[in-house]
């Protein structure tokens, strides 16, 4: 079913921007008709560039594929945008029109109205015969004058009107289509370069009230959403991984989607986090794209424990610094629900020393509303991207509580990171990636 919703909504997009980009703009003919087959192109390119990837049949598709994504929903974006200014042009065009247009009945006279027109003679009108003219022999000595025969002589110019003036809607067509189309590649040029650049370090510094003094300083490198797939190499995690190690966190937290695809594909791009450096170590929780990796959650789980990274799976440990003790707890995605491998909040945090403060890795901010009830003090999340394209935001704002930053929640505060990576279109409008050193006060 969402499959069917993805492939309508999408073909739906693609038929809108035909009508404003090919139909709009171009008389018909043979150059409309190619344009149109190329937009059928394109819609079997984003459905091929989804099947391929999932399913691992080959990444080919995948750059002009997502690319092509992004520009679509930019262009859609800016037409839309753009419908209310084209009526009201369109109504002033129609007035200007209107203004310039004769009165019924009048007929404005020409310049030469004055001055006399030669008539031409036709088989409506006869004419008189002319009076036989008396040729004169040239004069002894001269050069006989050769006569042209009225055949011959030269033909009146043939006057060429004027090109018709571009139609009204023609040129709003072109005008709003021009609009548009630089709208639409100034804003995915602006996000490729942001998605593919260096995430941003984020400093935040996050008072628990509760919190023991001797752990005041406690400092957590958050990463979420690194997405390890068809799009990214290897640089894209040593890179990661060096930001990190620079940070020198005494913990490192990574909240979900770290990969989209199975170890055999992907597990090379993964060992970089083999040399992440941390004080007490490096966690993981799941994330929703876990479970629809094509080998399952249950493989990367063992492969990040040969990579040092250890999984909380509705567990907690202990974080002892300068004697005090914090409560490090982690759940499972909501996704994971679906294959038996669902959050569990009562195993991860019952039974705990209340008087502990407690840090609480989620993949989805939504998970905040069971965090509460179980008094924890600081969750950590991703999965939002920080809606990744501008205006997703504030569609994701619909559904999760907090799409960035630090809030409060149910008395929980809630630290929601953009996460380092992408998925899908390697766009990012707004929302940069993200690297977070988070220090407790």
């Amino acid at each position: 079913m969402v499959v069917l919703i993805f492939v309508g909504v999408v073909l739906l997009a693609h038929y809108y921007l035909w009508h404003r980009l090919v139909r709009s703009t171009i008389g018909p003919g043979r150059l409309r008709k190619a344009l149109t087959w190329g937009m059928v192109g394109l819609f079997v390119l984003i459905v091929g560039t989804f099947v391929s990837t999932r399913m691992e049949l080959g990444h080919w598709l995948a750059w002009p594929g997502y690319v092509w994504l992004a520009l679509l929903f930019y262009l859609v974006l800016f037409f839309v945008v753009l419908e209310i200014p084209r009526a009201v042009a369109g109504v002033f065009l129609r007035r200007a029109e209107r203004k310039r247009a004769p009165e019924p009945g009048f007929e404005p006279q020409s310049e030469s109205e004055s001055e006399p027109v030669p008539v031409l003679a036709s088989a409506a009108a006869p004419v008189e015969e002319a009076a036989p003219v008396e040729t004169v022999p040239p004069p002894k000595g001269a050069a006989p004058v050769e006569t042209v025969p009225p055949a011959e002589r030269a033909a009146p110019v043939e006057q060429v009107a004027p090109p018709a003036p571009l139609s009204r809607r023609l040129f709003l067509g072109r005008a709003t289509a021009a609009i548009a189309g630089a709208g639409a590649l100034s804003a995915v040029g602006y996000g490729i370069t942001s998605a593919l650049g260096d995430p941003v370090l984020e400093r935040v510094k996050v008072t628990l009230p509760d919190l023991d003094q001797r752990l005041g300083g406690l400092r957590f490198a958050v990463v979420s959403d690194i997405h390890l797939g068809p799009l990214t190499g290897r640089a894209h995690t040593e890179r990661i991984v060096r930001m990190i190690n620079g940070l020198e966190a005494d913990v490192v937290a990574i909240v979900g989607d770290l990969v989209d695809g199975s170890v055999a594909e992907l597990g090379a791009l993964a060992r970089p986090l083999k040399n992440l450096e941390s004080r007490y170590g490096a966690y993981f929780v799941t994330g929703n794209h876990e479970y629809f990796a094509p080998g399952g959650f249950a493989e990367w789980i063992e492969e990040l424990r040969q990579l040092d990274v250890r999984p909380l799976r509705n567990e907690r440990v202990e974080i002892r610094h300068q004697g005090a003790v914090l409560d490090l707890a982690g759940v499972n995605d909501l996704n994971g629900t679906s294959q038996g491998d669902g959050p569990d909040f009562e195993k991860a945090l019952g039974n705990r020393d209340t008087s502990r403060s407690t840090v609480l890795l989620a993949h989805q901010p939504v998970q905040v509303d069971q965090a509460a009830r179980h008094g924890v003090d600081l969750q950590l999340s991703g999965h939002t991207h920080g809606g990744q394209m501008a205006p997703f935001n504030l569609v994701v704002g619909l559904q999760q509580p907090v799409v960035s930053g630090l809030a409060t929640v149910d008395g929980v505060q809630v630290y929601v990171t953009r996460g380092a990576g992408f998925w899908g279109p390697p766009v990012r409008v707004g929302a940069p990636p993200e690297i977070t050193m988070l220090e407790l006060a």
